[in-house]
């Protein structure tokens, strides 16, 4: 269901988006294919950043599992 309401633009921004419906799209139809757009991006970056905080929360942890593999393959007092 749509709603209607009322925005206020910049003139400058009104003839871009004029420009970019062209006469295929009603301003109101671009200007909410944009917004879709814009929320949609908005979501993955969110999910990216959760995910990015869940592997540096993790990377210490990581890290020196990492070390203890690398130290088991290679024990300090094999090298000269």
């Amino acid at each position: 269901m749509k709603a209607k309401t009322s925005i206020t633009l910049s003139r400058d921004v009104l003839v871009q988006l004029d420009r970019l419906a062209g006469s295929k799209y009603s301003r109101s139809a671009m200007i909410e294919q944009v917004l879709r757009e814009y929320l949609k991006e908005r979501a993955r970056a969110a999910i990216a950043a959760r995910d990015l905080e869940r592997i540096n929360a993790a990377a210490d942890e990581l890290t020196a599992e990492a070390l203890d593999a690398l130290e088991y393959q290679a024990p300090d007092d094999d090298r000269d």
